[in-house]
């Protein structure tokens, strides 16, 4: 009867170990029943793992026993389903005839999570976002200009992109500005094109983003930054679908959509005298919103895995699982430059960590601050949370090196003398 008692001294030690050095693993014995799994594991199946359990019982392998015949004689790492659900990567290590490692990561196929989807770039579990590229997909079919408004990072040129390529116009020119980034005598000839002599420097006709983008799309990013005077200028190209080159007098006709993008609401930069409403009301037609990252914990993890996935294949470090004080960082954090900065973390975390376990210590300085004042708050001391087994197993691995198990536990070297003091072992 499997049963889910604590492990004895040695083995819990032992599993202490393991999960300091290699994360989510599974003892399982000769019959192929578990004997101990390390709280990593516990953590991302999200239940306790019981004792005497069939591995049968906790994976689902497609070809049923053989298929476990082979992950066990192989040592191959193979995709599996959990019954409690979920999709993992496996690989099992033989000790011998003793039983079986069995080592679990997360499986970041975009298939792997239930209900998750890649659209255009962007990818998501989330139900709201979801329902986003459904509403794209139907805008695409038609004409109707439209305004995505979302935080920078949320994937508005992203966006743009699938309503450009999901539309008739897809075989045309997606061309893109962003209004923000030129001073607006600069910008007017960027957008509507000048003739040669119209000012200092002029040696040639320019015809400008709305000509180049004839018969296709121009995004508009960061559209409420346009100055007023080039604001009347817009609305007269949207009203007459010609363009006036600066130093010209002859309109061109142009033939484009427009798609226009920003972080702010055009409603409020009109009530404030910083937008013009009748413009407004001509790229606002169809409004799309996108949802914040912290608006969408639950693709947090799996997003920052995708993003260390991406960084093996470039780089030489292979980080295999986030530990549980990592994990609840990235959770709690509040992402202010959403998955754009999440992707810059995980490359930062990946640069100056070492080893398959992404850990506290390896992200970077704000979130240890952050951690500090959450400690500050509550009056929770650093590392008083530290178990015996945890202090041990770092110890271990850093070959007695207080400053590198310190950095291993997330803790300074001061908190983890004051650790041991308390466990009786600060001597020496």
């Amino acid at each position: 009867m499997p049963t889910s008692r604590p492990p004895q001294r040695p083995l819990r030690l032992a599993l202490s170990a393991l999960d300091a050095l290699a994360g989510a693993v599974l003892l399982a014995d000769a019959e192929r029943r578990i004997v101990g799994a390390t709280s990593a594991l516990e953590t991302q199946l999200g239940a306790p793992v019981r004792e005497g359990t069939s591995l049968s019982e906790l994976l689902s392998l497609q070809g049923g026993t053989e298929r476990l015949d082979t992950l066990l004689t192989t040592g191959r790492e193979t995709a599996a389903k959990l019954r409690a659900g979920g999709t993992v990567r496996v690989r099992a290590i033989a000790l011998g005839k003793d039983g079986w490692a069995l080592t679990f990561r997360h499986d970041t196929s975009p298939l792997a999570q239930e209900g998750a989807e890649v659209f255009h770039g962007l990818w998501t579990q989330d139900a709201e976002l979801r329902r986003v590229f459904r509403i794209v997909e139907k805008v695409a079919r038609t004409e109707s200009s439209v305004l995505v408004r979302g935080e920078s990072g949320t994937g508005k040129e992203h966006i743009a992109h699938a309503l450009h390529e999901l539309s008739p116009r897809g075989r045309g020119p997606f061309r893109a500005i962003n209004c923000a980034a030129l001073p607006p005598n600069l910008l007017e000839s960027e957008l509507f094109g000048h003739v040669r002599g119209a000012f200092t420097g002029a040696v040639r006709d320019s015809p400008g983003h709305f000509r180049l983008a004839h018969g296709g799309s121009l995004f508009l990013d960061e559209v409420a930054e346009l100055p007023l005077d080039l604001q009347a200028k817009m609305l007269r190209v949207l009203e007459t679908r010609t363009v006036i080159p600066v130093g010209g007098r002859a309109p061109v006709p142009v033939d484009v959509r427009i798609i226009a993008a920003t972080h702010r609401a055009l409603r409020r930069e009109v009530e404030a005298g910083r937008f013009r409403a009748d413009l407004m009301y001509r790229l606002r037609v169809v409004p799309i919103f996108l949802p914040t990252l912290r608006e969408r914990r639950g693709d947090i993890l799996p997003l920052a895995l995708r993003f260390l996935d991406e960084l093996h294949q470039r780089g030489t470090r292979r980080v295999e699982r986030i530990a549980p004080g990592a994990r609840k960082l990235l959770e709690s954090h509040g992402w202010p430059g959403n998955v754009r900065e999440l992707r810059n973390v995980m490359e930062y975390a990946y640069v100056i960590g070492e080893g398959p376990v992404l850990r506290e210590v390896d992200l970077p300085p704000e979130f240890s601050e952050a951690k500090a004042r959450a400690s500050t708050a509550t009056g929770t001391t650093p590392g008083a949370t530290l178990d015996e087994d945890q202090v041990r197993a770092a110890l271990t691995r850093a070959g007695g090196n207080r400053s590198e198990a310190a950095r291993l536990l997330g803790v300074s070297r001061v908190t983890l003398w004051r650790r041991l003091r308390a466990l009786g072992e600060a001597a020496g």
